[in-house]
């Protein structure tokens, strides 16, 4: 009889522990938010606000918005073809998240392999101009009269100095392995000595 009393009183125990285990559970997402709330988490609150219509204003707080930089877009084709920025230049600021589009034809009758090396001015921009995606990182090929247009996306670290104000970024195009013949080198001329010992 003992037993029997014993094995009822832990059945009942172990249903008190099961019933509280479902009302934590039940109870855990009102918690949770609440918590979120209070310390400004607040990630089913903005869920929530968006599926009943309201907006929820996220912004960036890494974006520099007491300054704005100018820059530049520049292009510059070795060879036959057509290459230049979608625009010539945009305000942006530091941190901000910006995409550009640079537009390329091969004019030619040929296909060709390309690939663009980027340069800038001035030079200390260069270590804070963060390029998250760019046609440079890669070659391409086209066919003869084939049009492209590339993006190109980037930020400028808000650590960049504050006395620049205007950023160039070129790029510069070439024929990777094609007809382009190569730069020009200097010829140099024998002097007058040098022809009158020989």
């Amino acid at each position: 009889m003992g037993l029997k009393r014993e094995n009822s009183r832990m059945l009942g125990k172990l249903a008190v522990i099961t019933v509280g285990m479902f009302a934590f559970g039940y109870a855990l997402v009102p918690i949770y938010k609440t918590i979120c709330e209070m310390t400004g988490i607040n990630v089913l609150a903005l869920g929530e606000q968006m599926l009943t219509g309201q907006k929820a204003q996220a912004s960036n707080t890494q974006v520099d918005t007491s300054r704005t930089i100018t820059v530049e877009f520049d292009a510059n084709a070795r060879g036959p073809w057509e290459f230049k920025p979608a625009q010539r230049s945009l305000q942006v600021h530091p941190g901000e998240l910006t995409t550009v589009v640079y537009e390329f034809q091969n004019v030619q009758n040929r296909r060709m392999s390309a690939q663009a090396i980027p340069s800038y001015a001035p030079m200390q921009a260069s270590a804070h101009f963060n390029k998250l995606e760019c046609f440079c990182f890669n070659q391409y090929t086209l066919e003869p009269g084939e049009k492209k247009s590339w993006p190109v996306v980037f930020v400028i670290d808000p650590k960049l100095s504050k006395d620049v104000r205007t950023i160039t970024l070129s790029y510069t195009f070439f024929e990777v392995g094609g007809k382009t013949p190569p730069a020009p080198v200097a010829i140099v001329k024998p002097s007058v000595a040098e022809s009158a010992g020989s």
